[in-house]
């Protein structure tokens, strides 16, 4: 059975902190990371209901992608709407957990997982993300300190490359040295010629860490005057994260495709609404799940026929039509969002195997609960 910190280490491997706008609020909101985990429940909405369905379920987390606390509050007496959230979840010992911009921009995240159940392929981000920095490091040991070395690099940062850590390359050679008067050396001999069996170790680093990485070296170093090279890199190239999503879908029309994403989204009084020509011809499609009128400038001359979001505003939407862009396709946002849970859910699952059990809450928490 996992610890929480151990869950909370997996999905923020997945869905960086970091990488979550300046303004969004996420990451673990409450509960003990020393605490056994057994069941996880997935929400779009951190609600009351919600909770007490995690609570009755004897749920040990509640992963949601909407915060709890988004601004700031000064109570969480259970008087209040959230604190009665939070107040239901602590009497049961569910831990609460918030993925939300963070994981709208991951691969495997919620827009790419909206793209997916709608038929999308050949995915790429309508807005890459920024593209980290890389510097290689690359120093000179004694055989024996080598795994020394390589731990301290991997402590400070380097050896990270997408699910992996601790990756490092090693050859083999000789050093040569001749330590002058007023050295004191850790191997070899004042004025004598130094033959040392060494070992060269290197690896990649976030440009962001360099300062960190080199003090971490010199300090592992045996070495009084240690020999190392940092090299930066070439741009790696595009992201595969990033806002939104663009994808193909085989040939069809605006009215058969809006068809094809109502089958693919749980229910909701919202529906779909569609704004352009029925017998558009569909190929490309982008899609941005959440609130999505902020990227209407960007999708307005791209090479897309139709756009998949939510929110849109009543201006904005005619104002884009008008310019003969791509259709508009309006859904719920709960709607939009769900479709990540079954993702999260399953890449947890596969990671943590029968040492929990998840599910999918079952409430539908769109604010709209019916039509007039």
């Amino acid at each position: 059975m996992p610890l929480l910190a151990d869950v909370v280490d997996l999905l923020h491997s997945w869905y960086p902190p970091s990488s979550a706008d300046s303004w969004d609020a996420v990451g673990l909101v409450s509960g003990d990371p020393a605490a056994d985990v057994a069941r996880i429940m997935f929400a779009v909405d951190p609600t009351a209901e919600v909770a007490r369905e995690a609570a009755d379920g004897g749920a040990d987390l509640l992963v949601v992608h909407h915060p709890l606390f988004l601004g700031a509050v000064h109570s969480v007496a259970a008087t209040t709407p959230k604190g009665r959230t939070l107040h239901t979840l602590t009497t049961a010992g569910c831990a609460l957990l918030t993925a939300h911009t963070n994981a709208d921009q991951a691969v495997g995240g919620v827009s790419e997982a909206l793209a997916s159940a709608i038929g999308l392929q050949d995915l790429t981000p309508i807005r890459p993300a920024s593209v980290t920095a890389l510097d290689k490091v690359v120093t000179f040991v004694p055989h024996e300190h080598a795994e020394a070395m390589r731990a301290a690099l991997a402590a400070a940062g380097a050896g990270t490359i997408g699910d992996y850590d601790s990756c490092t390359f090693s050859v083999t050679g000789e050093g040569r040295f001749r330590p002058l008067e007023g050295a004191t050396p850790a191997v070899g001999e004042v004025a004598s010629l130094t033959v040392v069996p060494e070992t060269r170790v290197e690896a990649v680093l976030p440009r962001s860490r360099r300062a960190s990485v080199v003090r971490a070296l010199i300090a592992a170093h045996p070495y009084e005057e240690p020999a190392f090279d940092v090299i930066e890199l070439a741009d790696p190239g595009q992201s595969a994260t990033g806002t939104g999503r663009i994808g193909s879908v085989p040939q069809t029309t605006l009215r058969d495709f809006a068809t094809q994403v109502v089958a693919a989204l749980p229910a909701t009084a919202h529906g779909v609404r569609v704004g352009g020509d029925p017998n558009r011809v569909v190929r490309r499609v982008a899609v941005c799940g959440g609130s999505g009128d902020f990227l209407l400038d960007e999708l307005a001359s791209a090479d897309v026929d139709a756009y998949v979001t939510s929110d849109l505003r009543h201006h904005r939407a005619g104002e884009f039509l008008e310019h003969q862009g791509p259709a508009l396709i309006d859904v719920a946002h709960w709607a939009a969002e769900w479709t990540w849970l079954p993702v999260v859910e399953a890449r947890l699952r596969s990671a943590l195997g029968d040492t929990v059990s998840t599910r999918v809450s079952t409430i539908c928490t769109d604010p709209w609960q019916f039509r007039a």
